[in-house]
């Protein structure tokens, strides 16, 4: 399969068969992600993968959180909490803060995106399933998370990504065209 062919069939995952991710996909998928574009070479993102019993205490955190944020959508909060019955591998990705060097600090972001990006692509190949959460049960502006993974002061989390194998075909989306959305100077 062609990248441009890999880019156009990506689809976000949400429903996974729950069995276990293999070991050696995994690994394929961090290598992948330390391959990604980054400013100075400084690689800074850093890989906190949650299974087993691990993945319980977030399910419960995930639980707690969005139950407190959303008090009168428990159907919201049901749907959200969905995604990890059924998945077997997470993985919290962060990106290094430079202290007092806001533009590298933010350099450093983008190059942890694209190493969530490179696994994304590499999950793909693998026939594996691949959603990359920040907002609700992703958990990356809720403190507890932070805690949760040990995470330093000078990390910034960029992103929760759920991985497994797909439960069913997602359909594809339509994309508007790039002749839409670009100037020609």
């Amino acid at each position: 399969m062609s990248i441009i062919d890999a880019l156009k069939h990506r689809r976000a995952i949400r429903s996974y068969d729950a069995r276990e991710v293999d070991e050696c996909q995994l690994a394929k998928m961090l290598e992948a992600a330390t391959w990604a574009p980054n400013d100075r070479l400084r690689e800074p993102w850093h890989f906190y993968v949650i299974r087993g019993q691990a993945k319980t205490r977030y399910e419960q955190m995930a639980a707690e959180y969005l139950q407190e944020r959303f008090p009168t959508k428990p159907n919201l909060v049901k749907e959200s909490l969905a995604v990890l019955e059924t998945t077997t591998l997470m993985i919290v990705v962060t990106a290094d803060i430079v202290p007092g060097d806001e533009a590298s600090s933010e350099d450093n972001e983008y190059a942890a995106a694209c190493a969530i990006h490179s696994m994304w692509l590499a999950a793909q190949e693998m026939g594996l399933g691949f959603v990359w959460r920040t907002r609700g049960v992703g958990l990356v502006r809720d403190q507890r998370l932070h805690q949760f993974i040990g995470s330093p002061d000078n990390k910034k989390i960029i992103g929760t990504v759920f991985v497994g194998y797909p439960a069913a075909e997602t359909p594809p989306t339509a994309r508007t065209s790039y002749l839409d959305k670009t100037t020609w100077l």
